[in-house]
């Protein structure tokens, strides 16, 4: 379904100059933007992509991965097709940098499904959704009025003024922070660091319940001084925002091995000196997934795969010690 979008300019050349993300699309009539969402129709960026799903599953919670918002529970996932990046390991590369089937979904029946089978809310996942602003901007407020929660799952990549508009309407994120390095974002991701990091410390001042994810890979950003430097940023911003360390297996334009297991060890060693909660993910090392308290260290969340056993927390406190935690429950 097509729809007039809410961010962009008309230049004095005719083209229209796209500012929902950093990108900043400076399009022609008739052409595409990077994302595969937005085109110039007449002078005018119009939305394409807007309710268009590519996706409609109940999954646990902590597959997104979130480990703090409602533990234990399952949610509805969906998101469109296309990115504002382009990462050479992108592992959904299939349906973030190819237009494939999806399905119209309006907003109010979005809305309507949203609590089906359990689920707590929608999460905006699967490649960016950013990138669905308009849809997000219609659909959130549904799934609010009906009690849901509205999760995101992105790369952090927006300008700072829709970034503001979509802020009340998000209840918990996770965000990818791919490395500290400008480098590394600009020669595989496409992108810029400085509007992912200026994303988490808006994000985290404005109290949204947040967890962040670095996928490790091999020889790009794997090292103890990029692991220790992003350990720092993010524990400048607080010590309490969860992180998880991802493995890396070769997939799309990338063929660097797999992330070695000792890596993951190492990096959840580092971060554990700085952080309250690490995690490691896509592998199992024992206790590496579970949350502990960080005041009695007492066994608070036991996971196996994406079950989580929750039966000591009390009302986000430790229920041995008390000691309140950054996890929301109730």
């Amino acid at each position: 379904m097509e729809k007039k979008a809410k961010y962009f300019e008309l230049r004095d050349d005719g083209r229209v100059k796209c500012s929902l993300c950093p990108v900043g699309c400076a399009l022609k009539d008739g052409k595409e933007g990077v994302c595969l969402g937005r085109y110039n129709k007449g002078g005018e960026m119009v939305v394409t992509n807007y309710g268009e799903a590519v996706s409609l599953s109940i999954d646990p919670i902590e597959k997104k991965p979130l480990y703090h918002f409602y533990p234990g529970s399952v949610i509805l996932s969906t998101g469109p097709y296309g990115c504002n990046l382009s990462c050479s390991n992108c592992q959904n590369w299939h349906i973030s940098q190819n237009k494939v089937s999806s399905q119209y979904v309006p907003p109010e029946k979005m809305a309507e499904i949203a609590l089906s089978e359990g689920s707590i809310g929608i999460a905006y996942t699967y490649t960016e959704p950013f990138i669905w602003f308009e849809y997000l901007l219609d659909t959130m407020p549904l799934v609010r009025e009906k009690g849901g929660k509205n999760v995101m799952v992105t790369n952090g990549y927006v300008m700072p003024e829709p970034l503001e508009e979509l802020i009340p309407l998000i209840d918990a994120m996770n965000i990818d922070l791919k490395s500290m390095d400008e480098d590394f974002y600009k020669k595989v991701c496409k992108g810029k660091l400085e509007n992912v990091l200026h994303t988490i410390k808006r994000c985290h001042e404005a109290g949204i319940a947040l967890e962040l994810t670095n996928l490790l890979i091999t020889g790009l950003n794997d090292s103890a001084e990029q692991i220790g430097e992003l350990v720092d940023w993010v524990a400048s911003v607080s010590p309490e925002i969860p992180l998880h360390f991802s493995r890396y297996y070769p997939t799309y334009k990338m063929n660097n091995p797999a992330t070695k297991p000792e890596v993951l060890r190492k990096a959840y060693e580092i971060a554990g000196k700085k952080l309250t909660y690490v995690y490691l993910g896509n592998i199992h090392i024992p206790g590496t997934s579970n949350t502990y308290c960080p005041e009695c260290e007492s066994l608070l969340i036991e996971r196996d795969g994406f079950y989580a056993a929750t039966e000591k927390l009390e009302d986000g406190k430790c229920a041995n010690c008390g000691r309140k935690l950054n996890i929301v429950n109730n």
